[in-house]
């Protein structure tokens, strides 16, 4: 058996249950050498979505809260957006109107606040946001609305040699400028949706600048590409949290190597949202019947989480 730094208490925020049980099970199977369901040490590669994976992702998505708030900031420099849609609901916090935002108008907002600049000038701006804005609903850092359980299971399965990866729909420049010191997951560690980026010279230094054009919209097949791509091998561990994570789930339970798949499930109204009675992006429908007929791990944040987010 390989010697690790495991803590004394494993998941502590994980009630006992099936869920709890099959984790440490299979960590432990894959880190015992005498055992047949034994994985090496480069194999253990563990993906994990980030909106409604590793931290909530309602009502509304973080990169699009950010994405308000940094036009406001911008507007300044802008006196015609007072008149031009849609940057003039954000101006005037029109929620109805914004609740109506098209792709196309998600788009030019995109564009306006996260392209023109390098991405180490947009990690800086993300990261002052992520210093002091508070999320509307729960009065608290956004880098404190993570999933207090998932925290712990990111941690545990560090200290068995697994390497995580984060595989999002997010901004792969947003993300990075918070998950390796909130999660531990480093920048190379981190797979997302990317804008193409064109290489300048200023003042005499090469410099990146974000651009635009789409590069990869992470998501649904998509992010089966990436992996193979940026990872190079096919996962042993993979969790998400809808129907968009579908497909990166069902590749890692293809592996001939001994695996396991978990599905979050947003079922706890009180301490966080039950998306069946409100929906919201991450829809889940697909992926909650094919996590029982395939025998997955289907998490239920009200029944197996001690704790929904850290005190």
């Amino acid at each position: 058996m390989e010697t690790t730094g495991k803590t004394v208490n494993e998941l502590p925020s994980w009630n006992n249950g099936e869920a709890k049980t099959r984790i440490l099970n299979f960590v432990k199977n894959a880190t015992d050498s005498a055992s047949k369901s034994y994985i090496p040490p480069a194999e253990r590669i563990a993906v994990f979505d980030n909106d409604g994976t590793l931290w909530n992702e309602a009502p509304m998505l973080f990169q699009l809260n950010f994405t308000f708030d940094r036009i406001k900031n911008l507007a300044p420099q802008h006196p015609e957006w007072k008149t031009q849609q849609p940057f003039k609901a954000i101006l005037e916090n029109d929620r109805e109107t914004m609740k109506k935002f098209s792709h196309k108008e998600l788009g030019l907002l995109l564009a306006a606040s996260h392209t023109g600049i390098s991405p180490e000038e947009f990690k800086a701006a993300a990261t002052q946001w992520f210093d002091t804005a508070q999320h509307p609903v729960y009065k608290r850092l956004y880098t404190k609305c993570v999933y207090q359980p998932q925290l712990e299971l990111l941690n545990y399965l560090r200290e068995n040699g697994f390497k995580n990866y984060i595989v999002s729909g997010g901004g792969v420049d947003f993300m990075r400028a918070f998950a390796e010191k909130t999660y531990g997951i480093p920048p190379e560690q981190i797979i997302g949706t990317s804008s193409k980026t064109k290489l300048e010279t200023k003042a005499g230094k090469a410099v990146l600048e974000k651009t635009p054009e789409l590069q990869s919209f992470d998501d649904r097949a998509e992010k089966v590409s990436n992996i193979n791509l940026h990872i190079g091998r096919r996962p042993v561990l993979a969790c998400g949290n809808s129907d968009g994570d579908l497909n990166m789930l069902q590749y890692t339970a293809g592996s001939a190597t001994p695996n396991l798949v978990i599905l979050i499930h947003h079922d706890d109204s009180e301490r966080e949202m039950a998306y069946e009675k409100h929906p919201v992006m991450g829809e889940l429908k697909e992926g909650l019947t094919e996590a029982k007929a395939r025998n997955w791990i289907l998490v239920s944040m009200k029944n197996d989480w001690k704790k929904v987010f850290p005190e």
